[in-house]
């Protein structure tokens, strides 16, 4: 079990916007885990530049801001003053996070910025560089060897999709709908009737199904890391235990796209736990 040290900051920051991102990050190397609740907060800031405002120009703004932010910091330009840009900064000047992957992160958010995903293509590839982008680089922050790489995105995309799914409910009540459009219309459906009632039996087979297809994936992202993922790079995979757990949960019959998704629970956490502690 990770120690029981004071809270910085950061890790408050972290915990509070990214409870399971937080929790997988305790189960890292003591001097590695402050990064970790960096680029935690730092992916929160850009999934919110979408979240916080109905207007696409507006998320472009912010994800053009902290491309500004990273380009500071390589520039060795006095940073921003901000809760996370100012940490940020110094990271990047002390080398412990590398400006061409943040800002492939921040890339990776741009088709968040449209009204629709036109395909589950999209999705798939909108997820490798979010949620499969943030576990490369924890991966990378831990020492991972690159032969771990493709696993390590491929777990966090699972996840990424997993919360995606969960979230139905609570993206149509901001009225989005990240459900590909290509899939939805094979079920006559459009984003819109998603938004409008997202209780159709028709948006839950398609839910199973994209779950089925995640939870296939991250056995083989599993499988791949088996022997290859340093006992220290762990952490970088623990989403996956959350994610497993998720799916299995979209592919019962408990499973209601209209209601918001269950807290996380004992179950949870120990999944975690027991990940942490016997590695994957």
């Amino acid at each position: 079990m990770p120690d029981a040290a004071p809270l910085s900051e950061l890790a408050a920051f972290a915990r509070r916007n990214d409870p399971d991102r937080f929790l997988c990050a305790l189960f890292a190397p003591p001097e590695a885990r402050e990064t970790l609740f960096l680029l935690t907060a730092f992916n929160h800031e850009l999934a919110r530049a979408r979240a916080a405002t109905t207007n696409t120009m507006t998320g472009l703004i912010r994800l053009q801001w902290w491309r500004e932010v990273v380009e500071q910091a390589a520039a060795n330009t006095p940073p921003r003053r901000h809760e996370i840009a100012l940490p940020l900064a110094e990271a990047i000047r002390a080398g412990r996070l590398q400006p061409e992957e943040l800002m492939l992160l921040i890339d990776a958010r741009e088709p968040e910025m449209e009204e629709e995903v036109p395909s589950l293509e999209a999705l798939q590839a909108f997820l490798r560089g979010t949620a499969g982008g943030y576990a490369v680089i924890a991966g990378r922050i831990l020492a991972a060897p690159p032969a771990a790489m493709p696993g390590l995105q491929a777990m966090g995309a699972a996840y990424g999709m997993a919360s995606l799914l969960r979230g139905t409910a609570s993206l149509a009540a901001q009225g989005r709908c990240l459900l590909p459009v290509d899939l939805l219309g094979q079920h006559g459906l459009t984003p819109a009737d998603v938004v409008r009632d997202p209780r159709a039996p028709a948006i839950s087979k398609l839910g199973r199904h994209m779950a089925a297809g995640a939870l296939e994936s991250l056995r083989h992202a599993r499988a791949s890391l088996s022997g290859t993922l340093p006992r220290g790079a762990v952490a970088a995979a623990l989403p996956g235990r959350l994610a497993s757990r998720d799916l299995r949960f979209i592919l019962s019959a408990s499973w209601n796209p209209a209601e918001p998704p269950p807290p996380r629970g004992l179950g949870d956490r120990l999944a975690v736990i027991w990940g942490g502690w016997r590695g994957l």
